[in-house]
């Protein structure tokens, strides 16, 4: 009874921990029979074997090399899968889930990119398909590699604009250049209007390009 302490007797208390192995329903049926205790409840044995911490060997979990009782049988008809509900929206031999992500398919990455998925094994996970930067996958299709030390920039400055003539390769140095702030003293290259683009990509071009002569020089013998 919910809200009242049980007792039990040192007797009642000796059989349940010598019988504490076993499950719940035996245990409680065993217990009212051996006992006649009609006024206790499995839930009320079950919470004793916790506070007195009786171990009943058993985790809930199958160990390792322990097979399922019910390993190779299959379910009666109108039962569990083969229940007509279940089976509706069980899959078909060769149907593939409604999100599969076929050759081709493209995402935006959370740095605002394109990325496409290509026919190229994932080295991560052996996948045969691999998500790629589609700016990148596209350009080097049209002019091979990048070449060390160069990056892509969009001429435009709109990151989802993948056409490959939007895109040109300029050494890593140019790129923080163009980012405008007081650290260049000039304005951002991907917010400035169309017709000063052109400019803002020749004075960083010169900056990187004279940054790196002075290194060449300072480093001179």
């Amino acid at each position: 009874m919910k809200g009242r302490y049980i007792l039990y007797s040192d007797a009642e208390m000796a059989w349940l921990e010598e019988n504490k192995a076993l499950v719940i329903g035996d245990y409680h049926a065993e217990f009212v029979k051996e006992f006649g205790r009609d006024d206790v409840t499995a839930a009320n044995l079950h919470a004793l074997r916790k506070r007195r911490s009786w171990k009943t060997g058993r985790t809930g979990c199958f160990s390792k090399g322990q097979e399922p009782f019910n390993k190779g049988k299959k379910c009666s008809p109108g039962k569990g899968g083969r229940h007509p509900n279940a089976q509706r929206t069980q899959f078909k031999s060769g149907q593939l889930p409604h999100n599969t992500k076929f050759l081709g398919h493209e995402r935006v990455s959370k740095d605002g990119y394109v990325e496409i998925s290509v026919d190229e094994q994932n080295p991560h996970t052996g996948y045969e398909r691999r998500y790629a930067l589609k700016h990148l996958h596209l350009w080097e299709k049209l002019n091979g590699s990048v070449p060390d030390g160069h990056c892509l920039k969009c001429l435009d400055g709109d990151r989802l604009n993948t056409d490959p003539t939007n895109w040109i390769a300029v050494p890593r140095g140019v790129l923080p250049r163009l980012n405008g702030g007081r650290a260049t003293r000039v304005m951002a290259y991907d917010t400035a209007p169309e017709e000063l683009k052109p400019v803002l990509m020749t004075m960083a071009r010169l900056d990187q390009k004279a940054s790196e002569l002075g290194r060449r020089r300072g480093g001179a013998v």
